[in-house]
């Protein structure tokens, strides 16, 4: 009887861990739905079904699709925003060098998890959820443009890139991540040509800082 009620305790304990994990699961869950249905086509039924958990409980940490969403990019995409702008605060690296860790850490974190879908999720979605764009350009767009913004305006100043239109060059600098994601999940999948996301940001790194030089006609 002992260890019966022993391992009613172990279990209990396990089910505790377990449920601490519910939230983040779902958001996967839901993410991996996004994803395959996109947002108007997926149904809570589907994200409950999928995560293992009843409607009812999926109700307990979400009020409706709308707030998964923003779940979704709230808490598995924007802490990796605020990882990288921690990490480049900390270590005050040369602009160029920033810049180039910063499109690295991109590929590295966006492009290649399945997080890549939320870009072509969003451009998507947009007509029919104005709401959740609206929530995605101040949660993502603004502050990663904020991010590109500060560093390339601290190249000029520093003397290291010469004098550019700063919010057009944003634009150029986040561009190929952007083409690289919506790649991976509408033309790849039907096609043979699949982008390599390490080469390509390689190679976008030589040809942007070579533009922001001083004097790019001589390089």
């Amino acid at each position: 009887m002992t260890s019966k009620i022993k391992q009613r305790g172990k279990d209990g304990r396990r089910w505790r861990r377990r449920k601490d994990k519910r939230p983040g699961e779902i958001r996967m869950a839901a993410l991996e739905c996004f994803g395959e249905r996109g947002f108007a086509g997926t149904r809570l039924d589907d994200v409950a079904e999928r995560a293992g958990v009843t409607k009812g409980t999926l109700y307990l940490y979400f009020q409706n699709k709308e707030d998964l969403f923003k779940a979704v990019v709230s808490e598995e995409l924007v802490p990796n925003i605020v990882r990288i702008e921690s990490l480049l605060s900390e270590k005050e690296l040369p602009a160029p060098e920033a810049l180039a860790q910063l499109m690295r850490f991109w590929v590295k974190t966006f492009t290649t998890t399945r997080l890549s879908i939320l870009p072509k999720l969003v451009i998507s979605e947009v007509g029919n959820f104005p709401e959740l764009a609206e929530f995605y350009i101040h949660e993502v767009i603004d502050r990663g443009f904020a991010l590109v913004g500060g560093i390339l305006r601290r190249g000029i100043d520093e003397g290291d890139f010469r004098e550019i239109n700063v919010e057009e060059t944003i634009i150029s600098v986040i561009a190929p991540a952007i083409v690289t994601m919506l790649w991976k999940h509408s033309f790849e999948p039907h096609g043979s040509r699949k982008l390599d996301p390490v080469t390509l940001v390689e190679t976008h790194i030589e040809i942007i800082l070579r533009g922001l030089g001083r004097n790019p006609a001589a390089l």
